[in-house]
C-alpha cells in the first residue's frame, strides 16, 4: 500500500512543526515524519504535548519504498532531510515544496510554493484563508510557536507584511500566546550557557572587502540544542552586524549564520557548507570534516560571497566645483559660499595641483589679501586618489593625515572628491549602507539602503507602478540615470496615497521627455530656460521631468540661481530632509532609495529639519512650508529648526520675500485638508505680522476658521455642480478683523491678482453691508422676502456666500443664507424677452424690469408657473407696453 509523508529538514524546529500540521490539513492522508534530530524547546513541547505526539509516525516505522508523494515544508534540498533524501530523488516519486527560503539546489517538484516572508508557516495562513480553512486553537498555536521563533517574535528583518497578517489570521482562530511565550523564553541549561561562553571568548572579527564578520567557535563531546538561540544571543549582546557560528558537537559540525546587512547573505554562503536558509539567517550541518577544517574554508568562501562594502567611488561627489590657479582669493571665496562648501581644488591646464579652503581663504580677506591669487596660499601638499582606493586607505588620508578635501582622479582628469564630510556620513551609519546610484561617470552615490519595489506596486496603481518602469527603460536605452524624488517618494514611505510624480534625469530632462513622447501616447510641454517639461498623457495624468541641478542665491529672498549638477546635490537643494528621497528607476536598480541626509530618520522621529543652517534665510518661503508639512503630517519642527525659523522672521527676512511667492504659499497652507492648525502655527511663530501688523489670532478667529470649516462641508454636501474655492473662504476669514484700508494694504503687499483683490475689497465691503442689513431685519422680527435675499446675495461669489454663513453670529441669519443657497439661488423665469415679444410688448430697457418682477413673483411664491407669469404680465404691463 502507498503512502504519502509529510516531513521537514534534521534539527526540526517551530516553524518546522507548525509547517507540517499546516500541511496536514491540505493532506490529510499523509503521515507526519521528522527526519532526525529536533531542537531542544521542540522537545520539551512534544514532552507536554501527548495529543500532539501521536499523530506523528516515527521514521523507523516508515517503509521508504512505500512512499508515493513526499510533502516538504520549510526545505527544499535532498541532503537536509535524512533518509528522505534519496526517496525525494526517485523520478517515481512527486514532490511538493513548501519552503520560505530557496536553495541553489531545489528539489525538482511539481508543486512548488516558495514565497519571501518571515516564516513557512506564513505560506499555510495565506492558503488557508484562500481555501477557506480555519485550524483549531491548538493546531493555530502550534503554526503560531513557528511563526514567532522565525520572525523573532514579528521583529527580525526578515520580517514581512504577510508574516503580520497571518499571525491576524491565527490570532482570530484561538491561537494561546501564553503557549508561545512558555516556550520561546525558557532559560539557558547549563550545557547552553557554557557553550555561550566559549562562543563569545572565541569571537574574531575577520574583515572582507571592507566588510567586517564576527566567527565564533566551539566544541561539545554532547549535543547541545538550540544552537541558533545562542547565535542570536550573542548576536544583540555584541551589536553585530554579520555573525558566524561554528560548533562541534559529537561527529558533526553545526553552523548558524545571522546577517542584518546585504554585504553578506549568510544563505548564499551555507550554501557551500550543504545548508541553506535566507539572506539574514541559515544553518548548516557538515559531516567528514573537522572543525579546524571548516574554520580555513570560511574566508575564502566568504571572499567569493562578499559583495565589496565602498570605494572612493562610491562616497566622491561631482560634478566638482573647482577654481583655477591664477584666479583670486576672493573669487575661491565666492564659490565656496554659493555652493555651500568648505575647500575648492585648485586646477592647472586641468591637472590637480593643489586645494584651497575656506578657513585659509577667510584669513587671507582678513589680511587684506582677497586680491592676491589662489596659487600663494594653496596647500600644494595634496594626495589625489583613484576612484577604487578603499575605504580604509581613504580614511587614513583624510583621518591620519588632516585632508579636508581629497581630489578623485582618473589619469590626470578630475572626477570627483571625496570630503571630510563624506567619510563621516559612511563611518556614523556603521558601513550600513549601500552602493546605489550609478551614474554616467561611473560614480555611485552612497546612500542608505533599502529596495522598495514591492512597496511600490503594493501602493501605487498599475498605471503608474508601470509607467515608471517604462521611464527605467528609457532611461537606460538614452545612458541616463532616472529618479523619482520629493514628495511622492516621502508619502510612498509613510503610506500615503500621492500620484504627483515628479521625475529627475541625471542629465538632460527636455531631451528624455521628448523621447518619451516618440513611445508614449503623451503630449510635452516644455521650458527651455529651466531645462524642464510636463508630460501630459489622454486622462489628463501630468509628470513633471526636471534636470538634477543645484542652487545658489545672490541675496536672502532671492530667485536661485541654478545650474546642472549630480543626483546628490540635486537633493540637497531641497527645502527639508524628508523630501531629499529619490528612487532609482532604471532597470538595474529599479526601487532603490537614496538617503543622503537622513530623510528616513526623520521620518521615524516625525521631524521636519532644514538641511543647513541658511536655509530660511536664503529661501524664506520655506518657514510657511516647514508649518505646512508639520500640520499635514503631524510632525514636529525639529529644535534646532525651530530656532533658525524664528531668527528668519526675527530678522525680517520673509519682508524680503516677493508678495507673490507668500500668497503661493498661503494658498498652499489654505488648501490643506485642516488649516486651522497652520495658521495658529504662523501665529505663535510671529508670522501672521509678516503679513500685515493688524494680524492676530484669538478665540474667536478660531472659531471663524471652525465655522467656515462646517460651512464648506455644508456646502459640498449640497452638489450644486459650482466648486467653492475653500482656500478663498479661508482667506477671508483671515482678513476678517481687519479695515478695507487695511486689507487694500495687504492686498498690495502680497500682490494679490486683480480678480481676487476685487473679491477681498469690494465684494467683501459690500458683504459685510448686506450682513448688516439681515442682521438688522432678523433683529426687529422682520423675516426678510425670498426675493429680498436673491437681490442681497445674487451679487456675490459663491466663497463670499460660504464665508457670509461662517461669519453670521445667529443660527436665524445662517438659515436665511441656507435657503437662499438651497432654494432660491438658482430660481428662474419661465418667460424670457422672446416671450415678452409673442405677448406683443415691445422690446428696451423695460424688459429687464418685467423679468425682474417675474421672478421676484416666483422667489416669493406668487407666480408658481409659466401662465401665472403670463397673466402678471398681462395685467401689470401689457396695456401699458403695447405697440
Amino acid at each position: 500500500m502507498h503512502m504519502d509523508v509529510i516531513t521537514t529538514h534534521i534539527n526540526a524546529d517551530f516553524d518546522c512543526l507548525g509547517a507540517m500540521v499546516a500541511a496536514k490539513l491540505l493532506y490529510p492522508e499523509a503521515e507526519m515524519v521528522f527526519p532526525g534530530a529536533q531542537e531542544r524547546n521542540l522537545r520539551e513541547f512534544f514532552a507536554q504535548s501527548p495529543y500532539l505526539e501521536d499523530n506523528f509516525t516515527r521514521i523507523k516505522d516508515v517503509d521508504l519504498d512505500r512512499i508515493e508523494r513526499l510533502i516538504l515544508v520549510d526545505v527544499c534540498q535532498a541532503d537536509r532531510i535524512g533518509p528522505f533524501g534519496a526517496v525525494a530523488l526517485k523520478p517515481e516519486v512527486d514532490v511538493s515544496i513548501y519552503d520560505h527560503h530557496p536553495g541553489e539546489a531545489m528539489l525538482k517538484a511539481t508543486t512548488v510554493c516558495i514565497e519571501k516572508v518571515g516564516a513557512t508557516v506564513s505560506i499555510f495562513t495565506r492558503l488557508f484563508q484562500e481555501k477557506g480553512i480555519r485550524p483549531d486553537s491548538q493546531t493555530a498555536t502550534v503554526m503560531m510557536l513557528g511563526l514567532y521563533e522565525d520572525t523573532g517574535s514579528l521583529l527580525f528583518s526578515s520580517t514581512t507584511r504577510n508574516d503580520f497578517d497571518a499571525a491576524s489570521f491565527l490570532f482570530s482562530c484561538g491561537a494561546d500566546l501564553n503557549v508561545v511565550a512558555d516556550f520561546l523564553t525558557q532559560e539557558l541549561t547549563a550545557e547552553q550557557v557554557a557553550l555561550l561562553h566559549e562562543l563569545i571568548d572565541s569571537r574574531s572579527v575577520l574583515t572582507v572587502k571592507g566588510v567586517d564578520i564576527s566567527i565564533a567557535h566551539a566544541s561539545a563531546e554532547n549535543f547541545i540544542g538550540d544552537l541558533a538561540v545562542l547565535s542570536h544571543k550573542l548576536k544583540d549582546m555584541e551589536n553585530l552586524n554579520a555573525l558566524l557560528v561554528v560548533a562541534r558537537m559529537g561527529d558533526r559540525i553545526f553552523m548558524v549564520g545571522r546577517s542584518r546587512i546585504p554585504e553578506v547573505d549568510v544563505g548564499e554562503i551555507f550554501n557551500e557548507f550543504g545548508g541553506g536558509g535566507h539572506a539574514f539567517a541559515a544553518s548548516a550541518t557538515v559531516r567528514h570534516e573537522t572543525l579546524v577544517q571548516i574554520l580555513d574554508r570560511i574566508p575564502d568562501v566568504l571572499a567569493r560571497h562578499i559583495k565589496p562594502v565602498c570605494e572612493a567611488r562610491h562616497l566622491m561627489s561631482f560634478p566638482v566645483k573647482s577654481i583655477e590657479i591664477g584666479a583670486s582669493i576672493q573669487k575661491a571665496r565666492e564659490t565656496m559660499n554659493r555652493y555651500n562648501l568648505n575647500a575648492l581644488p585648485v586646477l592647472q591646464e586641468g591637472r590637480v595641483v593643489g586645494t584651497i579652503s575656506r578657513q585659509i581663504a577667510d584669513k587671507a580677506a582678513h589680511h587684506k589679501l582677497d586680491q592676491a591669487t589662489v596659487s600663494e596660499y594653496m596647500n600644494r601638499e595634496i594626495e589625489s586618489i583613484s576612484p577604487a582606493l578603499s575605504i580604509d586607505s581613504l580614511k587614513e588620508l583624510i583621518v591620519g593625515h588632516g585632508h579636508r578635501i581629497v581630489p578623485v582622479v582618473e589619469g590626470e582628469t578630475l572626477v570627483g572628491v571625496v570630503t571630510r564630510t563624506d567619510l563621516l556620513r559612511y563611518l556614523a551609519t556603521g558601513g550600513q549602507s549601500s552602493l546605489r546610484g550609478k551614474t554616467k561617470k561611473g560614480g555611485d552615490a552612497f546612500t542608505r539602503q533599502q529596495h522598495l519595489s514591492r512597496l511600490l506596486q503594493a501602493q501605487l496603481p498599475p498605471k503608474i507602478f508601470n509607467l515608471l518602469k517604462e521611464f527605467g527603460q528609457i532611461g537606460d536605452r538614452l545612458g541616463i540615470r532616472v529618479y523619482a524624488v520629493g514628495g511622492f517618494v516621502r508619502d510612498l514611505l509613510l503610506r500615503q496615497t500621492n500620484l504627483d510624480v515628479d521625475i529627475v534625469i541625471e542629465g538632460e530632462g527636455i531631451p528624455f521627455a521628448r523621447q518619451v513622447e516618440q513611445v508614449m501616447e503623451c503630449r510635452v510641454r516644455t521650458h527651455e530656460r529651466f531645462g524642464t517639461a510636463i508630460i501630459v498623457f489622454p486622462d489628463g495624468f501630468k509628470v513633471d521631468i526636471a534636470s538634477t541641478r543645484t542652487e545658489y542665491y545672490l541675496e536672502p529672498g532671492a530667485l536661485p540661481k541654478v545650474e546642472h549638477s549630480s543626483i546628490k546635490l540635486d537633493l540637497y537643494r531641497r527645502d527639508f530632509t524628508i523630501n531629499t528621497m529619490a528612487l532609482a528607476l532604471n532597470n538595474d536598480q529599479f526601487g532603490d532609495l537614496l538617503d543622503f541626509f537622513q530623510a528616513q530618520k526623520d521620518l521615524s522621529d516625525g521631524a521636519i529639519r532644514v538641511l543647513h543652517n541658511l536655509s530660511f534665510v536664503e529661501d524664506p518661503t520655506r518657514v510657511f512650508r516647514a508649518i505646512r508639512f508639520e500640520q499635514r503630517l503631524n510632525f514636529s519642527l525639529g529644535r534646532h529648526t525651530e530656532a533658525l525659523l524664528k531668527s528668519a522672521v526675527r530678522m525680517g527676512f520673509v519682508e524680503k520675500i516677493g508678495g507673490i511667492r507668500v500668497y503661493n504659499e498661503l494658498l498652499h497652507i489654505f488648501n490643506e485638508a485642516d488649516p486651522v492648525a497652520s495658521v495658529k502655527r504662523m501665529a505663535t511663530l510671529d508670522l501672521l505680522g509678516c503679513l500685515h501688523p493688524a494680524l492676530v489670532w484669538d478665540e474667536d478667529s478660531s472659531h471663524l476658521f471652525e465655522e467656515a470649516r462646517r460651512a464648506l462641508h455644508w456646502y459640498e454636501l449640497l452638489y450644486t455642480g459650482t466648486a467653492c474655492r475653500g482656500w478663498l473662504v479661508y482667506l477671508l476669514c483671515l482678513l476678517a478683523t481687519l479695515r478695507p484700508a487695511q486689507v487694500a494694504e495687504f492686498c498690495q503687499r502680497l500682490n494679490v491678482p486683480p480678480r481676487i483683490r476685487l473679491i477681498l475689497l469690494e465684494e467683501r465691503r459690500a458683504a459685510l453691508t448686506v450682513k448688516l442689513k439681515l442682521d438688522q431685519a432678523l433683529q426687529q422680527n422682520n423675516t426678510p422676502r425670498n426675493s429680498q435675499l436673491y437681490r442681497w446675495f445674487k451679487p456675490f461669489s459663491i466663497e463670499i456666500v460660504v464665508f457670509l454663513m461662517a461669519f453670521c453670529s445667529t443660527e436665524e441669519s445662517r438659515q436665511s443664507i441656507s435657503r437662499y443657497m438651497t432654494h432660491l439661488c438658482n430660481v428662474k423665469t419661465s418667460l424670457n424677452g422672446r416671450s415678452l415679444q409673442k405677448l406683443g410688448l415691445k422690446s428696451g430697457p423695460n424688459f429687464k424690469t418685467i423679468l425682474d418682477l417675474l421672478l421676484a413673483a416666483r422667489l416669493d411664491g406668487r407666480a408658481t408657473n409659466e401662465q401665472d407669469e403670463i397673466s402678471l404680465v398681462k395685467k401689470r404691463f401689457l396695456k401699458h407696453f403695447q405697440s
